[in-house]
């Protein structure tokens, strides 16, 4: 088969949702290899007519907050209602093999047996650069296939919260109640990007707690965040992944913020500032790459670092210098 036919067979795959062609699809781009770039690339391009009609929503809270059967529950209940859904799980990776270091533990099995869903880990390779570029790809990839909803999972920690929340239209932070002081649970640069936060594992004997803990979240977030420019005002509820208790009401409140940005221009304008933010993302890290790999810095790469290290001189004036060399 040639090199064409083999690229169209998979776009129609893509299109028909076979899993197979998905997964290969979002193999190739994960890749970094030259080769399946310049592929994934083609790909991209082919589908990018199919996509954008998404829902996009970031899911992202604390370890041990109950992510995955949070998302598993909620995703289910998607179903139900006639949705189809992926599941984008950003994995932690390990700094040596950066591969994913949930490896192939299967999560959200029950879930990922529909046949209206598809659930892919996602090794982020060290790098929440990596996140944001490979993660927004296979975005495009599900929504080609008819994926009317993609959730995407951070790691919940450092800026992945971030990286993600710049590549979805609405972002649900996942909190617990019990845990010593509660607004030490989330700094205020999640309260600024959270659209909603949820309460999580509201069941059981932890009712009550997590009610409290709305409360108390509910007041810093009418300090911290009055409605935005685009009229949303984030909320705070409680949910249980467990009992499912909570998740229709989570529902109609991303709906009801789709709506509402679908209707005011915002989420349009959401969309173009995110794509532009990651075209320059790309070209920075472009030209990262190219500095590094440019003869001429390589050869006075280590002793200008070791001249920062004891002192000869400063990050900036090395840093100059490197810039200087590879422009010239």
């Amino acid at each position: 088969m040639s090199r064409r036919s083999d690229l169209d067979a998979l776009l129609d795959g893509i299109r028909e949702n076979d899993r197979a062609s998905l997964g290969r699809a979002i193999t190739l781009v994960e890749s970094n290899a030259a080769g399946d770039r310049l592929q994934a690339q083609e790909i991209l391009t082919s589908i990018l007519p199919a996509t954008g009609k998404a829902h996009r929503i970031g899911i992202s809270g604390v370890p041990g907050v109950g992510k995955s059967t949070f998302i598993e529950s909620f995703g289910l209940r998607l179903v139900e209602l006639g949705h189809r859904v992926a599941v984008l799980a950003v994995d932690p990776s390990s700094s040596l093999s950066k591969g994913s270091i949930l490896g192939d533990k299967t999560r959200m099995e029950q879930l990922a047996r529909s046949d209206e869903a598809f659930v892919r880990p996602s090794p982020t390779g060290g790098s929440l650069g990596g996140v944001a570029s490979k993660t927004r790809e296979a975005m495009l990839v599900l929504e080609a296939a008819g994926y009317d909803i993609v959730l995407v999972e951070t790691v919940g920690v450092g800026q992945s919260e971030t990286a993600v929340a710049e590549m979805v239209d609405f972002f649900l932070v996942l909190n617990l109640a019990g845990a010593g002081d509660e607004l030490q649970g989330i700094k205020r640069g999640i309260f600024e990007l959270a659209d909603l936060i949820a309460i999580n594992k509201a069941d059981g004997g932890n009712l009550q707690a997590a009610e409290l803990a709305r409360v108390e979240f509910e007041r810093a977030l009418e300090i911290l965040r009055p409605a935005d420019e685009s009229g949303w005002k984030p909320q705070v509820v409680t949910s249980s992944g467990l009992t499912g208790e909570g998740l229709d009401a989570i529902w109609r409140l991303i709906a009801d913020h789709h709506e509402l940005l679908s209707a005011n221009g915002f989420l349009e304008r959401r969309r173009n500032r995110q794509l532009l933010g990651w075209m320059w993302s790309l070209v920075d890290e472009g030209i990262r790459t190219a500095v590094r790999g440019h003869s001429d810095v390589a050869a006075i790469a280590a002793t200008l670092e070791r001249d920062v290290l004891e002192g000869r001189t400063t990050p900036t004036a090395a840093a100059e210098r490197i810039l200087d060399t590879f422009n010239a």
